[in-house]
């Protein structure tokens, strides 16, 4: 708990960018994340607008041992930006610059506060590409970005956040600033200690700049939808793109259920009569290039027992489905008041045994679930609307979502592929991470943070 003397010193050494009150404190005490306990609101948001002023905040806060919690939009849903016991709320929506776009190096060096959309489309007018793109993509900061080293769609051809970040500007605990890593593709020098710091969640060092590696764009697209009424008939036909050839950027997925939520939601001409949809995106240097791709795809679809094939090259037409894939989490609130949206992942020869598995125990619970996810990668996103409010129900969920992890584990994946850990899954991190493993990377938290308080009580319980 902050003293009055407390607030007061950080409203000096930040001119008054402080919120300190409960009322003002409240909205940020949560992020995405559906948690039913007891909330702790912050002991006060300070909103930075320069390293500098990171740097004073966090000596500050070290020499008091005071909890310092990092925070972009707030959009993750594993609580990594959430409170445990009160402490400053960092927040870096006023460090939102694009410092420094170089075409000819192609790289963009970028504050934390800065949107994913806004650089995509900068890049973009120079012909361009930041292939990163979580479904929150036009809401989410690139710090957040690297915080929790998110993925999406396009992760299946091009990689995560941790394939494109160069080098990072961080703050320790102490007030120290560090460069990790060089603006240039190779770099053989010492430990790469900034893939270190993407993934962490806050927890070892706060990032105050990011080089972005960017990458050619593509002028040719299209998208192949194709319906199917057997799971395994769809991921035989992934296997068998894959096989062909063929590297499509996305092969992206959403069972039945989803289908006809979305549909009832927003009306994109979806078929509600099939088992699960495939969402295909081909990219290629021209027209005719993706267009042989395309063909060359629907054969292979139509060959694997695909119910109907849909080759989609019009620009409207292509945002009017991806929108509706990304809307599949939002759509699913109109089942229950509240939806959990999970993240796990597993081999892709496993996949239609996951998928099978988590319908089964949301039956047996009595839950609603509707499923999406990016099907070339293994990885699928559970989302399960529900009441809170009840108890039970809430119990059941918890339930349920513990079985789908274990199984998870089981099949030799992950219980988080994208969205991080938090608070959400310490336990099961805890049990995936060997325990040689676990105790270096507690010792390597004790080496960045002696005293404990950046993000405490995130990933793993020291």
């Amino acid at each position: 708990m902050l003293s009055k003397s407390n607030i007061d010193d950080l409203k000096n050494i930040l001119k008054n960018n402080v919120l300190s009150t409960k009322e003002e404190c409240y909205c940020y005490a949560q992020d995405s994340t559906h948690i039913k306990s007891n909330i702790t609101i912050p002991d006060a948001v300070v909103f930075v607008e320069s390293t500098e002023d990171v740097q004073r905040v966090l000596k500050y806060a070290n020499e008091h041992k005071i909890p310092v919690i990092a925070r972009g939009a707030g959009t993750n849903m594993v609580g990594a930006c959430t409170c445990n016991n009160g402490g400053i709320v960092l927040n870096f929506s006023k460090m939102n610059k694009i410092l420094k776009f170089s075409p000819d190096d192609m790289t963009m060096t970028v504050q934390p506060g800065v949107v994913l959309d806004e650089i995509k489309k900068l890049a973009a007018t120079k012909c361009l590409a930041y292939p990163p793109d979580p479904s929150n993509y036009k809401v989410s900061t690139i710090g957040g970005s690297i915080a929790q080293s998110s993925g999406g769609a396009k992760s299946f051809k091009y990689g995560t956040t941790k394939d494109y970040i160069l080098s990072l500007k961080v703050v320790l605990a102490d007030g120290t600033l560090m460069k990790l890593g060089v603006g240039i593709v190779k770099d053989a020098v010492g430990y790469h200690l900034n893939q270190l710091i993407i993934g962490s969640e806050g927890t070892l060092a706060i990032v105050v700049e990011a080089e972005l590696k960017l990458i050619p764009k593509p002028n040719s697209s299209c998208v192949i939808v194709a319906y199917f009424n057997e799971y395994k008939d769809a991921v035989n036909a992934v296997n068998s793109i894959l096989q062909s050839g063929i590297f499509p950027s996305t092969i992206d997925f959403m069972d039945r259920n989803a289908i006809v939520t979305v549909e009832n939601f927003m009306h994109s001409g979806l078929n509600k009569e099939c088992e699960c949809m495939l969402l295909i995106e081909a990219e290629g240097f021209d027209d005719s290039i993706v267009h042989a791709q395309a063909q060359l795809i629907n054969k292979i679809l139509l060959s694997e027992n695909a119910e109907s094939v849909d080759i989609v090259n019009s620009i409207d037409k292509r945002e009017k489905i991806w929108t509706a894939r990304r809307a599949s989490f939002a759509a699913a609130a109109q089942l229950a008041p509240d939806v959990i949206s999970d993240d796990i992942i597993v081999p892709r020869s496993k996949i239609a045994e996951m998928i099978a598995f988590c319908r089964e125990v949301c039956v047996k619970y009595n839950l609603k679930l509707c499923m999406a996810g990016h099907i070339g990668d293994g990885n699928i996103h559970p989302q399960i609307a529900l009441n809170m409010e009840n108890d039970q129900e809430f119990k059941n969920c918890m339930d349920a979502k513990s079985e789908m992890y274990k199984k998870a584990i089981s099949l030799g994946g992950s219980v988080s592929s994208e969205h991080g850990i938090g608070i959400e899954k310490i336990n099961f991190a805890e049990q995936m991470i060997d325990e040689a493993a676990l105790k270096y990377m507690k010792q390597i938290k004790k080496l960045f943070d002696s005293n404990n308080i950046l993000n405490p009580g995130k990933i793993f319980k020291i």
